[in-house]
């Protein structure tokens, strides 16, 4: 696959733009709520007319060479901010311009727009401010200490993706159907009328500003074609401009209506809140195939074209950088990377193959485009073809650590046993890094990681934080005396219960103030039942809801508790009083205890039934402590094992611990071994990790690192595939490769600006290495490099 002169050119001024950071969404929500303040109206209808209000008063910014139009800011990579929810201060904004990764350029009139105007506005009226208001004493102790955080203090509700209903109904069709709903209210016998009315008319109102906001870009887009000397780009804005004004408001008709009706509608979602993560478009090979054949058959596009139009879209979607974090989630996920993630393959509604022309036409667009975002995945299925794994494991051959894989038939398993249909499973999958949903129909919300060893250096300290010497946990004993290894694990299993409780209770306070205060009319529209129930994707509206606490550190868990077991218990090597002593020490002048316990232990991940037992009753007991609690909005907790980066920060607020882990180094990661333990190959770890009920989850994680040489062959890409088939009829849920060197990575270490282009799999996203901080780049040059199957 080529890329075009085109797609060269805006590839190119993508990659030379500085990210910044764009106070106009801002400063227009404030002149918004300035303006209405005082005026008696709901809370879905001020959060409507102020949805209206930005797409109505925003820049519309069309580049050159552009054929998908649209951008968050007013500019590409101008992030804007959302003080609604998370009020940077004037130091925030200092630090985004200054650090030395993952910097956003602040104005000075950016910085004037927040000292004059926003900050005195927000800073006591900010959904983070509410949060930590009504937080007990407990939770922010909990939360301070590290044990977990919490996604809602700076982003909204909503890890969701969207199903195939944009591209059969028009904006105006979404819009008939809340008339009938509006008209169908019964205001005699429903108490609740009132409220479903409000948001009903808050739909309808976001509905009108999308269709307006299109049309303002083909009324630039028209401005821009009378002024354009070149025929050729004057008819591309003629057409671009026509395209602006037939989709939203109607059902597309083209390819290039599919494409840039999604890209409206994309912005509409992360214009209105800044939901955890992104907004992403589910299974697009399968919503555009018939689009792409009617083109093909009529005559009025031809591959090339769909190419270069895919090509512009992922262009569309790296030059949305991640709006910025502050304060321990800006520690724990710095990134531009907001986690848009595309389905490829996979099954049918009906449960037949789902892989077709366009899934192999994607994996070629990654390959070429060689893009930090999207994070495109394959999904799995034992039926698909062959053909098709092989094509996705020669893209990542190319060593960007994408696509990731996902197992589909197990991700139908998950879903159906969390109460989804089987049709709606099937038309789901994954989004984010690793987690399940019913696409287009589920709310299925993120609330925060939750760090698993801290709970067991809590455990080992009788319910006090050592970093602190505050009392924070329950008094489970002190674990000097306790006679067995069962004794210590029921003590980790009660403090462990105790911090759920803890998080759980916080989630739910903060659920009803996102329902109360805070609802997302558009999200709601495009998401099933929400219209048909009258009410917020926020308040229990969407068909299926669920809430996920995603666990963190599970391999490191494993190991410590296999070293307490083994070298304390069993073979009483050493004490529990010289264990804790060397702990509290990190191992200073004890070395020879600290390699017996990192080399004579059993570790996780070796195919060892000693140690893989005691992650099982580690991720048993985290399972058991939340699967199945009912949420506010009539959901339910469900898990998931995944850090994003978490790892790097949660490790950094730990001492020392049992399996010969220095104090603040990272956690493992997923539900991958520790760095460097896994000594017997990739096959060991898959027979590790698949003693996991994966089934019982919303998605696990699973990092793998091989050697170039190991995959340059067709017998390696052969083997390659088998050990991925072998994963996935083992239950595995996902898997994901680095395919690169350590020296490679030492190299780009010592000379970044050779190797700016180098991309790595962090976690569940790909990143660019030299945009890494120290830490995760060191975290990931000593995960184990595999050079034989």
């Amino acid at each position: 696959m080529t890329i075009s002169d085109r797609v060269q050119r805006l590839k190119q001024r993508s990659r030379e733009v500085v990210p910044s950071i764009s106070s106009e969404r801002a400063e227009l929500l404030t002149e918004f709520y300035r303006q209405s303040e005082g005026q008696l109206m709901s809370a879905p209808v001020r959060r409507a007319l102020a949805f209206k209000y930005i797409l109505e008063h925003k820049t519309i910014y069309i580049g050159a060479d552009e054929l998908l139009v649209g951008e968050k800011g007013p500019r590409p990579k101008a992030a804007p901010t959302y003080p609604e929810l998370c009020c940077h201060t004037l130091e925030d904004l200092d630090i985004l311009d200054s650090r030395e990764k993952i910097a956003f350029a602040v104005s000075d009139e950016v910085r004037r727009a927040y000292e004059e105007t926003i900050i005195p506005f927000w800073q006591a009226r900010s959904m983070r401010h509410l949060i930590f208001e009504e937080m007990t004493d407990s939770w922010k102790a909990a939360y301070e200490a590290g044990i977990y955080t919490e996604f809602m203090e700076q982003r909204s509700p909503g890890h969701t993706v969207l199903d195939d209903k944009i591209y059969t109904k028009g904006m105006l069709a979404f819009r008939q159907e809340i008339e009938e709903g509006l008209s169908a209210l019964d205001y005699l016998n429903d108490p609740s009328a009132y409220d479903k009315q409000e948001e009903l008319k808050a739909m309808r109102i976001c509905v009108d500003a999308l269709i307006r906001f299109a049309e303002r870009h083909a009324e630039r887009a028209r401005q821009l074609a009378a002024e354009e000397a070149g025929q050729e780009r004057r008819q591309e804005l003629e057409r671009i401009a026509k395209i602006c004004t037939r989709v939203p408001a109607h059902a597309p008709r083209d390819f290039w209506e599919a494409l840039q009706y999604y890209w409206f509608v994309h912005l509409g979602v992360t214009t209105e809140l800044n939901p955890w993560d992104a907004f992403c478009p589910g299974h697009l090979d399968q919503h555009l195939l018939p689009f792409y054949e009617q083109g093909l058959e009529q005559g009025t596009l031809t591959r090339e074209r769909a190419e270069e139009l895919l090509q512009c879209l992922w262009i569309k979607f790296d030059n949305q950088p991640a709006p910025p974090k502050v304060g321990v989630t800006a520690q724990e996920s710095s990134t531009y990377t907001d986690f848009v993630q595309i389905n490829l393959g996979g099954l049918k509604e009906d449960g037949s193959d789902g892989v077709n022309t366009l899934s192999h036409l994607m994996l070629d667009v990654i390959a070429t485009m060689h893009q930090v975002q999207p994070n495109p995945s394959v999904q799995i299925s034992k039926k698909n073809p062959q053909r098709f794994v092989r094509h996705a494991v020669e893209v990542i051959r190319e060593g960007m650590g994408k696509p990731d894989l996902f197992n589909c038939d197990l991700v139908v398993q998950e879903l159906v046993r969390q109460g989804k249909s089987l049709e709606d499973a099937r038309a789901g999958g994954t989004s984010g890094c690793v987690e399940t949903g019913a696409f287009g129909k589920e709310s299925y919300i993120l609330t925060g990681y939750f760090n698993m060893p801290k709970v067991l250096e809590i455990t080992l300290n009788n319910g006090v934080d050592p970093r602190t010497g505050d009392l924070i946990g329950l008094t489970t004993g002190d674990p000097t005396r306790f006679g067995t290894f069962e004794a210590l694990f029921e003590a980790y299993r009660k403090q462990l219960q105790h911090f759920i409780d803890v998080k759980i209770r916080g989630n739910n306070v903060i659920e009803r103030a996102y329902a109360r205060y805070m609802p997302a009319p558009f999200l709601s529209l495009l998401t099933d039942d929400c219209i048909a129930n009258a009410k917020d994707y926020h308040d229990g509206g969407a068909r299926y809801n669920s809430n996920y606490i995603q666990g963190v550190g599970l391999g490191t868990m494993a190991d410590a508790l296999s070293a307490l077991k083994y070298h304390v218990f069993d073979e009483q090597v050493v004490s529990m009083d010289d264990l804790m002593a060397a702990l509290k020490n990190d191992f200073a002048g004890q070395e020879r205890l600290r390699q017996r316990l990192l080399n004579r232990t059993p570790r996780y991940g070796n195919d060892d039934d000693y140690a893989d037992a005691l992650v099982v009753d580690v991720f048993e007991a985290y399972v058991d402590a939340i699967d199945g609690r009912p949420t506010p909005r009539g959901g339910t907790y469900r898990v998931n094992m995944l850090p994003t980066t978490c790892h790097v920060y949660f490790g950094s607020v730990i001492g020392a611990t049992p399996d010969g882990r220095r104090a603040g180094r990272p956690l493992s990661e997923g539900i991958s071994p520790v760095q460097g333990a896994d000594r017997k190959g990739p096959t060991a770890v898959v027979r590790s990790v698949t003693k996991l009920d994966h089934a019982r989850t919303g998605g696990t994680l699973l990092n793998q690192k091989f050697t170039p040489r190991l995959v340059d062959t067709d017998e390696g890409l052969e083997a390659f595939v088998d050990l991925i088939r072998t994963y996935f009829q083992m239950d595995g849920h996902h898997i994901q490769f680095n395919v690169i060197d350590a020296a490679t990575l030492r190299a780009a270490q010592a000379n970044p600006e050779e190797y700016r282009d180098l991309i790595v799999r962090v976690a569940g996203y790909s990143d660019y290495f030299c945009d890494l901080n120290e830490a995760l780049q060191e975290e990931i040059i000593t995960r184990t490099e595999h050079s034989s199957f």
